[in-house]
């Protein structure tokens, strides 16, 4: 039977959607032979809403396994379900189901994190047939252990970490890296343990400056500090603060950011030398580690195996170290934060690493 399959990739890019793309393609090539056509949806839910697509050869996904970013381009998903009208709402999904129509798919796959997986939910809910796949530096998608592209950003981000050591040790000051991370701290965890931080300051352990301020001193006889801070972070007090409560104050103190604000107390309270670095926009390029290729290379096998079981509203998922799968339903609209009995955090006090709580 022949099958026309869709593929879009949606919000932030990542290290190993080209190699999640090509993945699916070759392993339902391989398992339909000429009885598959593969659209391109280009920027994501975007031009599913209008009709962006492009009919693709099997050669467009030749030599993708290493290129960064991805070959259908990328946009943020099209609405937040709280943030619209509802009848804007309503007519963007109904251009989406009115574009899946109109090239005659029989399933949709949808390569993105949270926001990508909330809204293959409501396309699934809508009748059509969706798969996700999980994409994300920040790791936090509910129900897999992992996301490609993670272990890349880790990679990066450890880099950037390992870089400051001999410059902070260097002039004698307190280096705070700020990661990308604005809910969940997986990304700074991982790669603060990797680059032997300091200090780790992630948004689910809301930390007490004068903690981090105490652990900076303690160290003062090494001569410098390293500091790896989630952008998302908050102090003990903020925490009781709703999300709008937390930037009015901060622009009030003129400091958007926790790393800015982190950097400039310690500097007052220790009287050391404190300096930002933010890597940014480096962590979600570049080309995937072998770890992620190798995981982007699972994903795409098993989402191509669910288009041929028609198992269909479920997403990719590493389950118990198996690649296996998630109803969308049980996952969307879920974030997978660390708990703060978290091995790794275990881990990292246990070696001296302060998160500013105690």
């Amino acid at each position: 039977m022949k099958r026309r399959i869709g593929i879009l990739t949606s919000g932030g890019d990542c290290p190993g959607l080209n190699a999640t793309i090509r993945g699916v393609a070759k392993a339902c090539y391989e398992k339909f032979g000429e009885d598959v056509e593969i659209v391109g949806i280009h920027d994501g839910y975007f031009g599913l809403i209008n009709g962006l697509c492009k009919e693709m050869n099997q050669s467009d996904f030749s030599g993708i396994l290493t290129t960064g970013g991805t070959i259908f381009g990328t946009k943020r998903t099209p609405f937040k379900m709280m943030q619209v009208i509802e009848d804007d709402k309503v007519d963007k999904v109904k251009a989406m189901k009115a574009t899946y129509k109109k090239q005659k798919l029989d399933c949709l796959l949808t390569l993105g994190g949270n926001g990508t997986h909330k809204t293959a939910n409501l396309l699934s809910s809508e009748g059509l047939n969706v798969i996700g796949l999980p994409k994300t530096i920040d790791n936090d998608i509910w129900g897999t252990s992992v996301t490609f592209g993670f272990h890349t950003a880790v990679d990066t981000a450890t880099d950037v970490i390992d870089r400051l050591h001999s410059t902070a040790n260097s002039h004698g000051r307190i280096l705070v890296a700020e990661i990308m991370g604005n809910k969940a701290g997986w990304l700074t965890l991982y790669s603060g343990i990797a680059g032997g931080a300091d200090m780790i300051v992630i948004p689910e352990i809301p930390y007490d400056i004068e903690k981090l301020a105490a652990a900076c001193e303690r160290r003062d006889s090494k001569g410098f500090s390293i500091m790896a801070v989630a952008e998302g972070a908050f102090d003990k007090e903020e925490a009781k603060m709703k999300k709008k409560e937390r930037a009015k104050l901060r622009a009030e103190q003129g400091i958007t950011t926790a790393t800015a604000r982190i950097a400039k107390q310690i500097e007052q309270m220790t009287g050391r030398e404190t300096r930002v670095c933010i890597p940014g926009h480096m962590l979600r390029g570049g080309s995937p580690s072998a770890y992620d290729r190798v995981l982007a290379t699972k994903f795409g096998v098993h989402a191509a195996e669910l288009v041929a079981k028609e198992k269909y509203g479920y997403a990719v998922a590493m389950i118990k170290e198996v690649v296996s799968e998630n109803k969308l339903e049980d996952v969307a609209g879920k974030t997978k934060f660390v708990p703060e009995d978290d091995q790794m955090v275990k881990y990292a006090k246990a070696l001296g690493v302060s998160f500013g709580d105690k």
